[in-house]
C-alpha cells in the first residue's frame, strides 16, 4: 500500500539497477562458457556453482582454496580507464598460490564492486576474468556484481578472487625440500599485483602522469604499470606431473624473494641467491632510481623480475627448464637450498 501524497519509490530510485546486473550476466556468458572444463556442472545464473571432482578425473582428491585481490594497483585502471588487464590479475593472485601447494586449479569465483554499475567497465574487467581463467585451464563457474550505492565514488570498484583447486591425497607440496636442490627462478613480466602503493608514491614524486610517456618502455606510463600479472599454472602443472621433480613452489608477490622463499623451506634450510644470474628489468631500476630505493628494500617489497621460485631435485633441472620453456617462461638458475635460515645473496640487483 502506497502512502497518500507520496510517490511510490523503487530500487533503481536508490541507485541500484536491477535490469543492468541482469544485462551483465547475459554478456559475460559467452566469456565465462569459455573457461569451462571437466567437472563443470552448470553455467551462470544459479544459486551456487557445481563441480564435479571425478568428472575432472580425480580418485582421492583434497581440496585447496585460495582468495586474493589486486590492490591498490587498481587505483591505476580506475584512473585510466584501463580495466582490462586487472580481472587477469585477480585471478593470476589466487592460481599462482594454489600450485605453490600441489593443487590444479578447478574453477573462479569473483566478486565486483562499484557505487552504480556501468556495463562497459564491468563488462571489460570480467572478460579479463575470464581471459585469465582461460589461461589457466581453470573455469569461471560463478561469481557476485554488487552495486552499492554511497559506498564507493563515482567510477570506483574493487575485486576479490576466489580459487579452488585439487590434488590427489599425498601430493601437497612444498615435499622433500633438500640441501642442494636447485632454485629457479621463472621470470615476471613486471611488477604484477604487489607494492603498488610505493609505486604510486614514486610516481607522484617523479612528476609524472599516467597518461605521460613510459621512461622504461614503450607506451604511456599508465599501460606499462598496467601489464598483467604472469600465470604460471600450466607451466607448474607440467612440471609437477613429472614424478618428483618439483620439491617446492613459491608465489614471490608481496615481501618479495626475501619473506616469500623461506615460506617454502622447512626449518633449517635457507637459500643462497646469486642476484647476477639474472637482469632487473628497467621499470624496477626505474624504480629503484627515483624512489631512492636500496637493495635490501627492492628484495623485500618486489618481485625484482623473478615471479616464482622453483626447488628442483638437482638431477630433474635441466629437465624442469625445459618443461618451463616449452610452457612459455624464461627460466633462470638463480640459486640453491644450503643449511641456515632465511635468504643470503650475493652478487649485485642494482
Amino acid at each position: 500500500m502506497t502512502t497518500m501524497g507520496k510517490d511510490s519509490l523503487s530500487y533503481a530510485d536508490s541507485g541500484v539497477d536491477i535490469d543492468a546486473g541482469n544485462t551483465l550476466v547475459e554478456r559475460i556468458k559467452p566469456a565465462a562458457k569459455r573457461t569451462n572444463r571437466s567437472g563443470v556442472m552448470a553455467g551462470l545464473g544459479g544459486f551456487g556453482a557445481m563441480f564435479d571432482l571425478k568428472g575432472a578425473g580425480f580418485k582421492d582428491p583434497i581440496l585447496v582454496a585460495a582468495t586474493d585481490g589486486v590492490g591498490t594497483k587498481l587505483r591505476i585502471a580506475i584512473d585510466t580507464g584501463n580495466v582490462d588487464g586487472v580481472g587477469i590479475d585477480l585471478v593470476a593472485m589466487c592460481v599462482n598460490d594454489l600450485v605453490c601447494q600441489g593443487a590444479e586449479p578447478l574453477f573462479f569465483l569473483d566478486y565486483f564492486a562499484t557505487g552504480k554499475l556501468e556495463l562497459d567497465q564491468a563488462s571489460r574487467i570480467i572478460s579479463g576474468i575470464a581471459k585469465g581463467c582461460e589461461l589457466s585451464g581453470c573455469a569461471l563457474i560463478g561469481g557476485e556484481t554488487a552495486e552499492m550505492p554511497g559506498m564507493y565514488p563515482a567510477g570506483d570498484f574493487d575485486l576479490a578472487g576466489f580459487s579452488v583447486g585439487a590434488m590427489e591425497r599425498g601430493a601437497d607440496l612444498p615435499h622433500g625440500v633438500a640441501e642442494n636442490d636447485i632454485l629457479l627462478g621463472l621470470a615476471s613480466n613486471g611488477v604484477h599485483s604487489n607494492g603498488y602503493s610505493l609505486v604510486r608514491k614514486i610516481v607522484e614524486l617523479s612528476g609524472l602522469g599516467w597518461a605521460d610517456a613510459s621512461p622504461f618502455s614503450d607506451g604511456t606510463l599508465g599501460e606499462a604499470l598496467l601489464a598483467p600479472t604472469t600465470l604460471y599454472v600450466k607451466g607448474a602443472i607440467a612440471a609437477i606431473s613429472v614424478s618428483e621433480m618439483v620439491h617446492a613452489f613459491a608465489h614471490i608477490t608481496g615481501g618479495g624473494l626475501t619473506e616469500n622463499l623461506p615460506r617454502v623451506l622447512p626449518d633449517g634450510l635457507g637459500a643462497e641467491i646469486n642476484l647476477d644470474l639474472w637482469s632487473l628489468l628497467p621499470v624496477f631500476k626505474w624504480l629503484a632510481e627515483h624512489g631512492n630505493l636500496n637493495q635490501a628494500e627492492m628484495l623485500k617489497t618486489f618481485n625484482c623480475g623473478i615471479g616464482m621460485v622453483v626447488a628442483i631435485a638437482p638431477d630433474k633441472a635441466d629437465l624442469a627448464i625445459s618443461v618451463f620453456e616449452r610452457a612459455g617462461h624464461d627460466v633462470y638458475k638463480i640459486g640453491k637450498v644450503v643449511v641456515g635460515e632465511g635468504v643470503r645473496y650475493t652478487g649485485k640487483l642494482l
